[in-house]
């Protein structure tokens, strides 16, 4: 099994979360246009349980991801396969565990939330995939413990493929029965993304294999202890990331009606923060889960080698990593915040400094995640959580205190956001730096990249007004800025000596 690099590794599944992204406009453009708002809004009301239950799930793989990867560098293939046996009977209890009781009380989980009866079908949909995720999500972990990402971002895309020509399929066929049960066919496809991704995963399983020479090793009840160690605080640091948006969803709404605004004003507002910017913010946010995901096996294997001289490397590259990913990213979007929601949303660019505000939160949140990594692939758990929670706390209270505040009002939530990250994000910093006795290069990883940050996003401004002058389009101008934005930003990476030539091409070429 051939091993990759931290950039190479972030790069591959970077680049298939960005086609997963990309994929994903064909499926809510049909379904849009199929169903309607309405259809829609069924398709929506079961999606949460199905992410609450992505959340519940998330530590297996990251615990099967760590494992894995230390056992694999000390030579014991016994325990890898241990490891993934394991796993999977895991992930199979709980897939089928939280699809069974979906079923069984459907009828009371709608009555209890007031859902209209019509959201039913959905719900019933929805319930088939946890079974089909929770197996390929513990071989995904597998393959990343391994540190070969391609297995990981191929079954990506495949699930992706699958939900949507399952899912829109099944919703234009069920559409003459009425537009409930086309949007339960719609929610079927999470089921057949997974069930498709599953299949390739197993396939590629059983051929390298034959690598590791390992086919029936003895019970080892310490392995699934171990994982359960590992998994549960990261589940539940993924469950305190969850009620950062729940928070929003509960208080949000009724402290903007306290300021002052009217039921309808208040929903325009919450439809521009969590409909419009978060959807942006998300985008970069994908490219630092891959970082992530590459990041803890690598740190995990040097760790367990005890080669702190690595380990020192990676986490000085994991930061300007992040940096490289978050500062563009946030100077773009508070740029260029109008042009941007006008591209994506013609004619509703409507809240874009909704949008500018909420881009300031990007740098934290990442250096929250790549941090939280970190500390996991050295053995650190509970700790992230703990910070996260602190966060979570100062999220509630802010958002409490400053929303109700009529010329503060929404972006109170943001402020509220960018705080709890911060702090979270100022706690993990200093929690790496206790654990792991390293002083962060600060210069190599923040102020090189934040340098090269502003040229680029001055020639993406000076880029953008020349051809809208030109061409007087303002999405037009937004493209062409974007794309030769990408060019120049990747040129003064390599100018500006953050990144040598020899050492990316090595990278991506060589362990």
């Amino acid at each position: 099994m051939i091993k990759q690099s931290l950039m190479k590794g972030t790069f591959i599944l970077g680049a298939a979360g960005m086609i997963c992204k990309f994929l994903g406009l064909f499926f809510r453009w049909p379904l849009q246009m199929l169903i309607g708002d309405e259809g829609v809004g069924y398709y929506q009301m079961s999606f949460p349980l199905y992410m609450f239950f992505i959340a519940a799930a998330s530590g297996i793989p990251v615990a099967v991801s760590k494992m894995v990867s230390e056992s694999y560098a000390t030579g014991d293939y016994i325990k890898v396969i241990q490891i993934l046996k394991k796993s999977i009977l895991l992930m199979f209890i709980l897939g089928t565990g939280f699809t069974a009781l979906i079923l069984a009380f459907s009828k009371p989980i709608i009555k209890f939330l007031k859902w209209g009866d019509k959201s039913y079908y959905s719900l019933i949909a929805i319930a088939f995939a946890p079974m089909f995720i929770s197996i390929m999500s513990a071989f995904r972990g597998f393959f990343q413990g391994l540190q070969n990402m391609n297995y990981t971002a191929i079954s990506q895309v495949i699930e992706q493929i699958g939900r949507v020509i399952v899912g829109v399929g099944l919703a234009y066929l069920f559409l003459p029965k009425g537009i409930e049960y086309s949007a339960g066919g719609a929610a079927l496809g999470a089921a057949a993304g997974g069930l498709f991704g599953g299949i390739y995963l197993i396939k590629k399983y059983f051929s390298i294999r034959k690598e590791i020479n390992v086919y029936n090793p003895p019970d080892n009840e310490d392995v699934l202890s171990t994982l359960l160690y590992i998994a549960i605080p990261v589940s539940i640091g993924s469950a305190v990331s969850s009620i950062m948006s729940l928070i929003d969803s509960a208080i949000v709404p009724q402290k903007l009606l306290q300021a002052g605004f009217t039921y309808k004003q208040a929903t325009i507002l919450y439809g521009q923060l969590t409909g419009k910017a978060f959807i942006l913010i998300n985008v970069p946010l994908t490219l630092s889960a891959a970082l992530c995901a590459s990041l803890v096996p690598i740190i995990a294997e040097y760790n367990v080698m005890h080669n702190r001289h690595e380990v020192i490397n990676k986490v000085d590259l994991a930061f300007k990593l992040s940096f490289v990913i978050a500062l563009p990213c946030m100077l773009g979007l508070y740029t260029l915040a109008h042009p941007v929601l006008e591209l994506i949303f013609p004619g509703q660019s409507a809240g874009f400094n909704i949008l500018q505000y909420s881009s300031i939160s990007i740098p934290f949140i990442i250096i929250t995640q790549t941090t939280t990594a970190i500390l996991q692939g050295s053995g650190c758990y509970i700790k992230p959580v703990l910070n996260l929670a602190v966060g979570c706390i100062i999220k509630i209270v802010i958002t409490l205190c400053l929303v109700p505040i009529p010329y503060i009002n929404i972006y109170g939530a943001i402020i509220g956001s960018t705080l709890a990250y911060l702090a979270a994000a100022f706690l993990n910093i200093k929690l790496l730096k206790r654990k792991l006795d390293i002083n962060i290069n600060y210069f190599q990883t923040l102020i090189k990249p934040a340098f090269t940050s502003i040229l680029m996003i001055i020639s993406v401004v000076i880029i953008y007004i020349n051809v809208y002058n030109y061409t007087m389009s303002g999405r037009i101008a937004c493209f062409f800025a974007i794309l030769l934005g990408i060019v120049i930003y990747a040129v003064l990476l390599i100018v500006f000596r953050i990144f040598k030539y020899s050492y990316i091409k090595n990278r991506f070429f060589k362990k």
